[in-house]
């Protein structure tokens, strides 16, 4: 069973940095599309970044070129190293993992979620 847990969240002042990591477990991380997303306290879920499986990378207009996202198939494990951080960078931090088939059929995974706060 395909498995992703979330890492590295905690608090941190503002104009600092955090790194986050996301472990794939039951699958190879190679198969994957792979994406960062976040939910602030009010809002809706808004995706942070994505990376393809030849490494091509997407951003978000509000990451303004802050955050990087990475994946180390060997390690099976995608990261999200953000600096510079805001107040407004404030939420719950997933990863999905998402793949299509040969015969169409689509997958979806997500993991459970870590907390960065940027607070003084």
């Amino acid at each position: 069973q395909v498995q992703l847990v979330e890492s590295g969240g905690g608090l941190v002042q503002p104009g600092g940095s955090l790194r986050l990591s996301c472990a794939l477990s039951g699958s190879a991380l190679s198969l994957y599309v792979m994406y960062w997303y976040r939910q602030a306290p009010g809002k809706q879920r808004e995706q942070v970044a994505r990376v393809t499986r030849g490494d091509l990378t997407t951003y978000e207009e509000f990451v303004e070129g802050r955050f990087t996202i990475s994946r180390d198939n060997a390690k099976n494990t995608v990261y999200l190293q953000m600096n510079s951080l805001k107040p407004e960078d404030t939420a719950i931090y997933f990863c999905s993992a998402d793949r299509i088939t040969g015969l169409g059929e689509k997958f979806d995974y997500w993991g459970q979620g870590t907390q960065v706060t940027v607070s003084s």
